[in-house]
């Protein structure tokens, strides 16, 4: 029985692929090098101050001591309230755009705006809220201002994800169903957004990380520098880790550098942990999707 032979041209091509894996491989072990650098840093120079009171008391002695337990409770505050304004809002967005609008100029302009909206800096979003939720809604600097900014920023993140999402369930699950009498609404309830699930919460985790990690966009708003209390309600002011780093960081002198790095990798932890736990969640629906 005659075997078959690699050809030259076959020897060029596998050698060629095995190259382009080796680059591959090269570059994201190079993205995650400066990654794992930080993350250890910071657990160098952090853990040191991680202990009960600094997670449970409030800063004290001008800031240069105490805990941080304001500032975490404020960062959830936000985290939560603009995922609750945006993820319904962003989700029901993308469904009609990509299942109802008609393709004519205005959703034209539409999607243009969602795409523009996603590359503009946060500091013109913290504007934008001073000016329609401070001062024009007479919200005042509060934790729902704040909360309301952060969710116009995250918007077009929301929808975009959503979009594409919704794009990748064949349309054969559509045609199935209307060939058996559901409804429009009908087939994205039951089939088309339970299939899309696992993109969607890959926007919410991004949204998340970017609401805990954002300063600029909740200066003017509703964050304070310090505040001696926890807030109550929406309509209070509150601290948050993101602010309370770049004060410690900037603003304050004497702060010893253990509180600082220990305050940075306290929110990336919260941030890590929110993180994975959307995460499985998205692998739980994953692993049941039917195709």
């Amino acid at each position: 029985m005659s075997s078959f032979k690699s050809t030259e041209l076959l020897k060029s091509k596998v050698s060629k692929q095995k190259w382009v894996e080796s680059i591959l491989l090269v570059t994201t072990f190079a993205l995650f090098i400066p990654v794992a650098a930080i993350f250890l840093i910071l657990l160098i120079k952090g853990y040191p101050a991680i202990n009960l009171n600094f997670i449970f008391a409030g800063p004290s002695n001008g800031m240069t001591e105490g805990g941080i337990f304001p500032a975490i409770v404020g960062t959830f505050w936000l985290i939560f309230l603009s995922l609750f304004f945006t993820c319904p809002l962003g989700i029901l967005a993308a469904l009609y755009l990509n299942e109802y609008a008609r393709d004519n100029t205005f959703t034209r302009i539409i999607n243009l705006a969602i795409i523009n909206l996603a590359g503009v800096p946060s500091i013109v979003y913290s504007l934008f809220g001073l000016g329609a939720f401070v001062l024009f809604l007479k919200m005042g600097t509060s934790i729902l201002s704040a909360s309301l900014t952060l969710s116009v920023m995250n918007l077009p993140v929301i929808i975009t994800s959503t979009r594409e999402s919704l794009l990748a369930v064949p349309k054969s699950f559509r045609e199935a169903c209307w060939n058996v009498g559901a409804s429009k609404w009908q087939t994205l309830w039951y089939v088309v957004l339970p299939n899309s699930l696992p993109g969607i919460l890959t926007g919410v985790i991004f949204s998340v990380s970017r609401a805990a990690g954002e300063t600029a966009a909740i200066l003017f708003t509703g964050v304070a520098f310090y505040l001696p209390f926890l807030p109550e309600s929406i309509f209070d002011q509150c601290m948050a880790l993101s602010m309370h780093l770049y004060t410690i960081s900037t603003q304050v002198v004497g702060v010893p550098e253990s509180y600082t790095f220990g305050t940075a990798l306290v929110l990336i932890g919260l941030v890590l942990i929110v993180n994975t736990l959307s995460i499985v969640v998205r692998s739980y629906y994953r692993s049941h999707r039917k195709w």
